[in-house]
């Protein structure tokens, strides 16, 4: 499962697990720092890429339009990028069951 990290989680998230999530990158790594979410969302779903995000937009769009792309909502409030390190990383079985489930599009952490 490669990860696209959305424009409000830090760019170090891509770097530091991308040993866990082989082809992961954030939005500024495509040139998408300014995008809107549906650019964002048709790239996610054209490069086969799973959308992270602490925002509720994506899986709104998602409600609308359906999936590919997947989307993880990281539900915290203000916490650190190293938590929602942790959090993934204690999640790859989720993470991974969520990839390989044709009927799923979605999944809330924590």
């Amino acid at each position: 499962m490669k990860l696209l990290f959305d424009q409000n989680l830090s760019q170090r998230l891509a770097e530091v697990l991308a040993t866990h999530f082989p082809g992961t990158v954030h939005v500024r790594n495509l040139g998408l720092e300014r995008a809107d979410d549906l650019t964002i969302w048709s790239t996610a779903r054209r490069d086969g890429y799973t959308i992270v995000t602490k925002d509720s937009d994506f899986h709104e769009l998602g409600l609308i339009r359906g999936f590919p792309p997947k989307v993880v909502w990281i539900r915290l409030g203000n916490c650190s990028t190293e938590d929602i390190q942790a959090i993934l990383v204690r999640s790859i079985d989720q993470l991974a069951r969520l990839a390989d489930d044709p009927e799923a599009g979605f999944i809330a952490l924590p």
